[in-house]
């Protein structure tokens, strides 16, 4: 072992020098090289409980956040990739003020998969380091947590509020020399020092507020004097689980075609199926950092709960690929362009994922050379794909999509709860029609993230409660569109996105979903307002190409654990939303 803690050390000292090309290879320790086994990413709930390898997670990230800043493999060299500080990363050169992050592109859910290894690579290694100084009666435990290290994720969409462990300034350790009482590093990202104006441009905040480039640590739903505030982003994540838990399932269960799971920014053949795996993702975004550091999307990976939020957006796109092993990427124009592509270009299987190199050589790697997680040495628990066909793979992760976010959808169980007093004990994933609200919108001048909260009823007169309200029904996210860009005046971007409606119907008493019963109420009472990250409310005018509708689908539940629900085909309700102010008119074109 001593022999591995040397030659942990000169890799990263190798890996840190200014210049040289940086492999991005994940980790293969721990890697079963004859049957593919390797160790998974573990749901956070689990991972704190791991003892050596949470005691281990929290001693690298502390180290990792103080590295120099001007270093490649620093907490801020790592970050700094996504989005701000715009420039050259280990000399991969770009002409465009962006960072090399893709979003409403064909690449947003390959090219986080290297930059995720990264991450997960250079914290592994700084692992090695601290589990070889425990004492000896502890290190060989120590040791064998740090060789099958991976990150942790936070499944959102079955706890929607953060882990009360990234909440604590400080938190308690089994270190080295001890049980301490340690800084925690998953709490914020303190910058040392605080970034140029070059770095960080001051930028406007929402409304005029304050902009987050002058924060000097990373905040969530901060207030006016620049605190974070947890609670209340929790209460409004808490306000929107159903939604995400309901989001989950449908757009993995009836979403075959990559290009639309895949961006909010696909529209060739989208059709009526408006969610993405980046419209949720964005949700969580600004849900947490409601005018701070993650609802900016360029600042948003200084934040730590960055890392536990992109983690389970690779697993649910892993969990996709189990399903629909036969998928590849859709070529599409990038709306939005990135530091090293321009926008309009057009994207594909094979464009490169810079700046991450797959050797020693300068080669890139591509979405068809990340495609697979055995790539860089890891899985989750849902996904054993070792010793299996491909067939019982899909079988069997079907059944774990099943048992997480749709145990009460099959007809035996649904017959089960037939005579059960409260309707509401079923799921909405379980029930026979599925209700939507599609929204779409084009990039326009509209810059500021903002928020489109829908209620069943009239919203309530303090627009600060309106993110968590009783009536709500839940909260489409809007990115700042700054960074997509219009390819040209004439044909800016269109963005879309989904919020279900049937958590929202059951909770109000309403059983019998049938459009029969439900048009005419949502007609009446389905009202939406827009509204700024500082909670301060956005005139609808100024926003003239908000588009709202109404679907609804017939559903046949599932007949056995390891099968989905079939879905008809969805039903445009024009009636609910024409006249009201942003949604689709009688005369107006769904599609």
């Amino acid at each position: 072992m001593a022999s591995l803690r040397l030659a942990c050390s000169l890799i990263i000292a190798a890996l840190a020098v200014l210049g040289s090309t940086i492999a991005v290879r994940g980790i293969q320790a721990g890697v079963d090289q004859g049957t593919g086994k390797r160790p998974f990413r573990l749901e956070f709930s689990t991972f704190k409980n791991s003892g050596p390898a949470f005691d281990l997670y929290i001693l690298s990230l502390r180290a990792l956040q103080k590295r120099d800043q001007s270093t490649l493999l620093s907490y801020f060299g790592v970050a700094g990739i996504h989005g701000v500080p715009f420039r050259s990363w280990d000399g991969v050169t770009g002409d465009n003020y962006a960072g090399y992050c893709p979003h409403a592109s064909t690449l947003f859910p390959t090219w986080h998969r290297p930059y995720m290894a990264l991450y997960e690579q250079v914290v592994w290694y700084y692992a090695q380091q601290i589990a070889a100084s425990y004492p000896q009666s502890q290190r060989a435990r120590y040791r064998e947590a740090a060789w099958t290290f991976r990150i942790p994720y936070w499944d959102w969409s079955i706890t929607p509020t953060m882990p009360p462990e990234v909440n604590q300034p400080t938190i308690f350790i089994n270190a080295p020399n001890g049980t301490l009482n340690v800084v925690n590093p998953l709490y914020n990202y303190t910058f040392h020092p605080q970034p140029s104006n070059t770095d960080f441009p001051p930028n406007v905040g929402p409304n005029g507020g304050t902009p987050v480039s002058s924060y000097h640590s990373t905040v969530r739903y901060p207030n006016a004097a620049g605190q974070s505030q947890p609670d209340r982003a929790n209460m409004q994540l808490q306000a929107n689980g159903a939604a995400l838990h309901t989001l989950t399932y449908q757009l993995i269960t009836q979403q075959s075609n990559y290009g639309p799971f895949s961006n909010t920014g696909f529209s060739d053949g989208r059709g009526q199926h408006y969610n993405s795996i980046e419209n949720m993702h964005n949700g969580i975004h600004m849900l947490v950092g409601n005018g701070g550091h993650m609802s900016n999307i360029p600042y948003s990976s200084f934040d730590p709960i960055f890392w536990l939020h992109h983690a389970n957006v690779d697993r649910l796109f892993a969990l996709w690929q189990a399903i629909y092993p036969n998928a590849t990427v859709t070529p599409q124009a990038n709306a939005a362009g990135t530091f090293t592509d321009a926008p309009g270009i057009t994207e594909d299987v094979n464009t490169p994922l810079t700046p991450f190199r797959s050797d020693d050589n300068g080669h890139f790697w591509t979405s068809g050379t990340v495609w697979s997680t055995r790539t860089f040495g890891y899985t989750y628990p849902e996904i054993m794909d070792w010793g299996v066909s491909s067939d019982q793979l899909t079988s069997n992760v079907k059944a774990s999509l099943n048992a997480l976010y749709n145990p009460s959808g099959s007809i035996s169980q649904r017959s089960m709860s037939a005579n059960a007093s409260n309707d509401l004990q079923l799921s909405p994933n379980a029930m026979d029609v599925q209700w939507f609200a599609n929204v779409k919108l084009q990039v326009s001048s509209m810059t500021s993230p903002f928020f489109v909260h829908l209620f069943l009823g009239e919203a309530p007169a303090d627009t600060a409660t309106w993110s968590f309200a009783t009536n709500l029904v839940g909260t489409h996210s809007v990115v700042d569109t700054s960074l997509l860009r219009a390819v040209s005046p004439d044909s800016p971007a269109t963005l879309y996105g989904q919020v279900p409606l049937n958590h929202a119907l059951l909770a109000a008493g309403n059983s019998d979903l049938a459009p029969s019963n439900i048009v005419p109420l949502l007609t009446s009472q389905l009202n939406w307002r827009l509204q700024y990250t500082d909670d301060s409310p956005l005139d609808i005018s100024l926003v003239p190409s908000l588009k709202i509708h109404v679907v609804g689908q017939e559903v046949k539940p599932r007949a056995t654990e390891d099968q989905f629900p079939e879905y008809g085909q969805m039903q445009v309700y024009k009636e609910v939303t024409n006249g009201k102010a942003g949604g689709l008119g009688n005369g107006d074109d769904p599609n």
